[in-house]
């Protein structure tokens, strides 16, 4: 039998290069376990922080190890020298950031695990479309529209699903002359009151994102968030629990049990996300059915207005007190590692993490085989 080449594309440009090494781990101990090992070959492609593509035996040396190849001038930073591989310069040279590795042509079915700007946002699928090889996940518009906070929502208010009260702003409005600035945050306060979340528009894993009570903290947080993005969005806050939901399939898809984040801090920012014992993950969460049946139509009801395919993770939030299920966001690349929640949702329903992958690539395979994908 011959075996599938599958293109494991992970690292990138963007805050979140060490969690999709993470993830591609994760997703190449499960193609090289079980029925999947006779299946499929893998080969790793490793981006590098500075953009730079990388196949062979680096990819396969940051695989192992778990941490970020160390680019010839990261010298000098403390962080970079305790958290990357200690890999030869000579390796990190041999192509120019605007090259391929040669192996790319060798690919069969792209596996790209790039979370963040530059790996889930459009950019990277607009790449694969044009080799004209499947790739697992969503295209550019269900990826775009996926990672801009701002279009999500239009999208989700176009499809009726409901949500938090939300303002937009830019940046020249944010760093504009003393006048229009202050009158700007009156609008704000008119509009949403506190306490409301600051966010950029197009940046993942909580980065950039404050929670603010007060006029100060508004001004501070909207300076912040403007340094990040051009796009911002202002929600107001909400009392309410965290659920999330996993979507898998294309034109006919398939959504989870539904699970429930909780923690102890003021709300799920980055440190919260990525530090051990920080947050729990409880599966199934453990809310009425009638609930649960309502958050799974709106998850699939998300998934078809982005134009999502492959996998997805929706979150919402749950007001007890109302019985309201308020649409958060829709994450359309979500961490893949053994404890991340999406697998884990996927697990709890029956689908174990190897199945899941094997599914996934499937699906990539079977997207691409559609007529309008093929014209």
């Amino acid at each position: 039998m011959t075996k599938l080449r599958v293109g494991l594309l992970f690292g990138g440009c963007s805050g979140e290069h060490e969690v999709s090494i993470s993830s591609a781990r994760a997703i190449a101990k499960a193609l090289s376990s079980g029925q999947n090992a006779s299946k499929y070959e893998i080969l790793p492609f490793y981006i590098q922080k500075d953009g730079c593509w990388l196949a062979g035996k680096v990819p396969q040396q940051v695989l192992e190890s778990g941490k970020p190849l160390q680019l010839p001038n990261s010298a000098s930073d403390p962080q970079s020298n305790s958290n990357s591989s200690q890999l030869s310069v000579t390796d990190t040279q041999s192509l120019s950031r605007w090259q391929s590795p040669s192996q790319v042509g060798e690919v069969e079915v792209w596996f790209p695990i790039l979370h963040g700007p530059n790996g889930e946002d459009g950019t990277i699928q607009g790449l694969l479309t044009l080799m004209q090889v499947p790739f697992v996940g969503s295209g550019v518009l269900g990826s775009a529209l996926g990672m801009d906070k701002i279009a999500m929502k239009m999208a989700f208010a176009q499809a009726g699903l409901p949500q938090v009260k939300y303002k937009v702003v830019n940046r020249s409005q944010i760093w504009s002359n003393p006048c229009i600035f202050p009158k700007l945050c009156d609008e704000i306060e008119a509009t949403l009151d506190y306490p409301c979340f600051v966010k950029p528009a197009n940046l993942g894993s909580s980065v950039g994102i404050a929670k603010v009570r007060s006029r100060q903290e508004l001004e501070a947080a909207l300076d912040n968030a403007a340094s990040y993005d051009r796009r911002i969005i202002i929600e107001a806050g909400v009392v309410a629990r965290e659920l999330e939901c996993a979507v898998l399939g294309n034109d006919q898809p398939k959504a989870s049990v539904v699970g429930e984040i909780t923690y102890k801090s003021d709300f799920y920012d980055y440190e919260t996300k990525y530090t051990e014992g920080k947050a729990d993950l409880v599966i199934p969460a453990p809310v009425p059915d009638i609930v649960t049946r309502q958050i799974q139509e709106m998850a699939l009801q998300a998934f078809a207005a982005v134009d999502a395919a492959g996998l997805a993770r929706v979150d919402f939030f749950y007001v007890k007190a109302t019985g309201e299920v308020l649409i958060n966001e829709i994450n359309t690349l979500p961490g893949f590692t053994a404890t991340s929640m999406y697998p884990l949702l996927w697990d709890r329903s029956g689908v174990s993490f190897p199945e899941l992958v094997d599914q996934l690539i499937q699906l990539a395979v079977e997207r691409y085989s559609s007529p309008e994908v093929m014209e």
